[in-house]
């Protein structure tokens, strides 16, 4: 229920918790948003979830496209989302992606329909959403990474770290180095 819901969330912040997560789309806009104000009023970043959303945004002749979906979220509340990825196990079209990279995370967006950007977006003064990118990247994605995603974004690595076959740690140094090697190699 939206009351459990935000019991959780004060209960986070008692902790000292610093981001809580949801899944907007099981969740709904309606409980997003009342957290979403929750999380900006007491400190907490919001990481939203999209479970499900491949039930509802990848099929063609019905359902609603994640175009859609990125702008519900943007005008419902949050921090940061799983945006799809060009690389990894969640790959996507990466035309397709970068428009929803720029819808999420742009104040102003020109139409550009090679990125399913069919009108200019001008978002004023609601707050942006950062990318996440995450779903079997790993070291060897990170050129492709921060070549597609920038600068203002968030680089998941979860079994691309814990896999190493060295183990986790050299995982996260190794993840670490290759992208301070790219932001420098620009």
């Amino acid at each position: 229920t939206c009351e459990e819901m935000m019991k959780r969330a004060v209960f986070a912040r008692e902790l000292g918790v610093p981001i809580v997560m949801h899944d907007y789309l099981t969740g709904g806009f309606t409980a997003n948003t009342s957290l979403a104000h929750y999380c900006r009023d007491n400190g907490l970043l919001l990481h939203i979830h999209r479970a499900m959303h491949a039930v509802i945004d990848r099929q063609k002749n019905h359902g609603i496209h994640f175009r859609v979906l990125a702008k519900a979220l943007r005008m419902s509340g949050g921090d940061h989302i799983h945006s799809g990825t060009v690389v990894g196990k969640l790959e996507g079209e990466r035309e397709i992606t970068l428009g929803f990279v720029d819808l999420l995370r742009d104040d102003f967006i020109e139409k550009d329909r090679s990125r399913g950007i069919y009108f200019t977006q001008d978002w004023v003064s609601l707050p942006g959403v950062l990318p996440v990118a995450s779903g079997g990247i790993h070291v060897w994605h990170m050129p492709a990474l921060t070549e597609i995603f920038g600068d203002d974004s968030v680089l998941q690595f979860g079994g691309g770290t814990l896999g190493h076959p060295w183990g986790n740690a050299p995982g996260a140094v190794a993840n670490r180095v290759a992208l301070e090697a790219c932001v420098q190699a620009r």
